[in-house]
C-alpha cells in the first residue's frame, strides 16, 4: 500500500495560484476527509513584491490555514519554465509518487502566460504518467505507472465558462484568509512594495466576485469554476445539484 497517496493533487506555477482558485475545493475535501496536497512549480521568484523566501513561508502559513499535509516546490524558473522532457519528468515523478485519482492544474488561458503552459505541462505529464515504458524514480526506487483518472483545470483571472462549479460556501471564509497568508502579494497600506495588479485593494474583491458569480450559478452564495478538457461522464442524474 502507498502511503503517500493521495486523492487529489493541486498543480501551481506559482505559490498562491491554488490559494486563489481552488482552496475552497481543497478545504471542503480535506474536512471530508479526502487527502490533498499541491505541488508548486515555481518559488514565485520573479513576482514584483516579496522574495522566494517570504512566499515559502506565506505558502507555509497557508498551508496550516487549510489544514493541508504535503505540499512540495519543484522549484523550476519562475517565467521561465518550458513544457519540455525535463519538466514533464518532474511532473511524473510527483503523480505516479502521490497516485492521486483527480488533478488539479492551472486555467488554461490566463493573463499570466506561466498558467496556460503549465496548464498544458501537467495535462501531457499526466497522460505520460501512465506509460510504463517512462521510467522514474523515487528514493532510488522504480516508480509505477499511474495516470489519473482526470484533471481538471480551476479558472484564475481571465474569465472561462466552467464545465462545473464546486459550492463553497462554507470554505468561503478559510479561503480569504488563505489568500492572505500572502501578505507580501496583496493589499497592505503600510508596505513601500511597489503596487501591482494583484496588490490594489480591488482585486482581492473580484476574486469573491467571481466567487459569488459562480455560486449563484448552482444554488450556493460561493462557487469555484473548473474546466475540462473531457466530457464528464454522470452516473446519476438525479444527484446534481
Amino acid at each position: 500500500m502507498n502511503e503517500n497517496k493521495l486523492d487529489i493533487l493541486v498543480f501551481a506555477a506559482h505559490p498562491d495560484d491554488a490559494e486563489l482558485s481552488c482552496s475552497g475545493t481543497i478545504i471542503k475535501y480535506l474536512r471530508a476527509g479526502k487527502k490533498v496536497g499541491i505541488i508548486d512549480l515555481t518559488a514565485g521568484e520573479m513576482g514584483t513584491r516579496g522574495t522566494a523566501a517570504t512566499r515559502k513561508v506565506e505558502a507555509e502559513k497557508a498551508n496550516q490555514i487549510m489544514g493541508l499535509k504535503v505540499r512540495e516546490n519543484l522549484a523550476m524558473p519562475d517565467c521561465f519554465f518550458q513544457n519540455n522532457q525535463e519538466n514533464q519528468l518532474k511532473i511524473i515523478q510527483m503523480i505516479r509518487k502521490y497516485q492521486p485519482q483527480i488533478v488539479f492544474a492551472n486555467a488554461i488561458t490566463d493573463r499570466h502566460p506561466d498558467h496556460a503552459r503549465a496548464a498544458q505541462l501537467v495535462e501531457d505529464a499526466a497522460f505520460q504518467s501512465g506509460l510504463m515504458k517512462i521510467e522514474t524514480f523515487d528514493a532510488g526506487q522504480n516508480q509505477a505507472a499511474h495516470r489519473p483518472q482526470a484533471v481538471y483545470h480551476y479558472i484564475q483571472d481571465t474569465y472561462i465558462k466552467p464545465d462545473f462549479i464546486v459550492d463553497i460556501t462554507a470554505e468561503m471564509e478559510s479561503k480569504k484568509a488563505a489568500i492572505l497568508a500572502f501578505q507580501t502579494q496583496f493589499f497592505d497600506p503600510n508596505t513601500s512594495e511597489p503596487q501591482t495588479y494583484i496588490s490594489s485593494p480591488d482585486f482581492i474583491e473580484t476574486v469573491i466576485a467571481r466567487n459569488r458569480e459562480f455560486g449563484k450559478i448552482v444554488g450556493g452564495v460561493f462557487g469555484e469554476g473548473f474546466t475540462s478538457k473531457k466530457i464528464i461522464g454522470v452516473n446519476d442524474i438525479f444527484n446534481l445539484s
